[in-house]
């Protein structure tokens, strides 16, 4: 009865590392779906889709970043910080309501708190340029809030752009 647990559990122990190893391969020899595995663990795929969204939005009169962002910052950080010869340029902007003035600070806030999370994720400040246009380049001109919080943002935009 022993010689028999033993055995099976080694049986169990070769199939489970059989499985283990072949794991994420298809038989053609080719990855499993969604792609390969980038360094933090996303899959590269959804890591190349997070680094096509360059747009950080905000709430009114808000600096604070959402939390929906962390991943596309996260990402971002990683793209970043690998190319030490990219720089990136982060404009801050707000929608039209308040003082010119009042916006201009507002963006500057918005640009510096995308900053900061990008340097605490490795990022060096040196790549880092954070300018702000408050409510002067608005991307949706209406005069509700449909258009206001498309126009609540940081934008993020790598050299060469």
């Amino acid at each position: 009865m022993r010689h028999l647990l033993k055995l099976l559990f080694i049986s169990g122990l070769a199939i489970s590392i059989v499985a283990c190893s072949t794991m994420g391969n298809k038989d053609d020899g080719t990855e499993a779906e969604g792609g390969a595995m980038s360094e933090t663990g996303m899959l590269s795929d959804d890591f190349q889709v997070m680094l096509e969204k360059r747009v950080i939005y905000f709430e009114f009169n808000s600096s604070v970043v959402k939390s929906e962002y962390q991943d596309i910052l996260t990402a971002h950080a990683e793209n970043i910080a690998g190319h030490p010869d990219v720089t990136v340029v982060l404009e801050g902007h707000a929608d039209e309501r308040g003082s010119r003035e009042y916006n201009i600070a507002l963006g500057e806030r918005r640009a510096k708190a995308v900053q900061q999370l990008l340097t605490l994720q490795g990022v060096s400040q040196k790549q880092l340029q954070e300018i702000s246009f408050g409510e002067e380049r608005p991307v949706a001109l209406g005069h509700d809030e449909s258009a206001w919080s498309l126009n609540r943002r940081v934008e993020l935009l790598y050299s060469g752009e």
